[in-house]
C-alpha cells in the first residue's frame, strides 16, 4: 500500500512537473500566432523602409535614401529578435507571405507621415501581444516585450523630429539639401541578439 501512494505521488508530481514546464518554457499557442504574426509585420516594415530607401535613391536624396535603408536593417534585425525568442521558448516560426508595399511618396514629407503612421500601428500591435502575454500569464514573454515597447518610443520620436524638420524646412531646396547630407552620416548597428538562433535573446 505504502508503494502504491507513493507511485502516485510521483505521478502528480510528475504531472505538475509537466504543466509547469509547458506554462513557463514552451510557448502557448496563442502567443505563438501572435509572435509569428509580429515577425511578418516587422518584415513587413522592412520591405516598407527599403521601398522608401529606393524612392529616395532614385529622386536623388542619398542622405534620406541612406536613413531609411538603416530602418530597414533595423526591421529586419527586430523580425529576427522575435524568430530566435520563438525558437528560444521551443516554439515553431512560420513564416507567411509578405503583403506589397508602396513604392513611391511625392516628398520627403509625406513618407516621413507615413513613417510615423506606420510606427503607430507597430506600436499598437507590440502593446496587443503585451496584452496577450498578460492575459496568458507568461512572465518570459511581457519581460521580452518590454524591449520592443521602449523601441517603439524612440521610433516615434525619430519620425516625429524628422516632420517637424522637414515642416520647418518647407520648399527650402538649401533647407532640405543640408538634412540630407546630415541623414547621410546615420550608422546601422546591428543587434547582438540577432548573431545566432541559438544565443540568448
Amino acid at each position: 500500500m505504502p508503494d502504491l501512494v507513493l507511485s502516485e505521488e510521483l505521478i502528480m508530481n510528475n504531472n505538475q512537473y509537466e504543466s509547469f514546464i509547458k506554462t513557463t518554457i514552451m510557448m502557448n499557442a496563442k502567443i505563438q500566432d501572435a509572435i509569428n504574426a509580429q515577425i511578418n509585420a516587422e518584415l513587413w516594415s522592412a520591405y516598407l523602409y527599403l521601398s522608401m530607401s529606393a524612392d529616395f535613391a532614385a529622386k536623388g536624396y542619398p542622405g534620406f535614401a541612406n536613413w531609411m535603408l538603416v530602418q530597414f536593417k533595423e526591421e529586419q534585425d527586430h523580425a529576427m529578435k522575435f524568430l530566435n525568442y520563438v525558437i528560444q521558448r521551443d516554439g515553431v516560426v512560420e513564416l507567411k507571405p509578405i503583403e506589397k508595399v508602396q513604392k513611391s511618396w511625392k516628398s520627403a514629407l509625406d513618407a516621413y507621415k507615413d513613417t510615423l503612421a506606420h510606427e503607430n500601428i507597430v506600436t499598437g500591435l507590440i502593446n496587443n501581444l503585451f496584452k496577450i502575454a498578460t492575459e496568458e500569464n507568461d512572465f518570459a514573454t511581457q519581460s521580452f516585450l518590454k524591449w520592443y515597447i521602449d523601441e517603439q518610443v524612440e521610433e516615434e520620436e525619430n519620425a516625429q523630429n524628422l516632420i517637424d524638420a522637414l515642416k520647418l524646412i518647407g520648399d527650402n531646396g538649401y533647407g532640405l539639401y543640408m538634412l540630407d547630407k546630415e541623414l547621410a552620416a546615420r550608422v546601422y548597428v546591428p543587434l547582438a541578439t540577432t548573431t545566432s538562433t541559438a544565443a540568448a535573446v
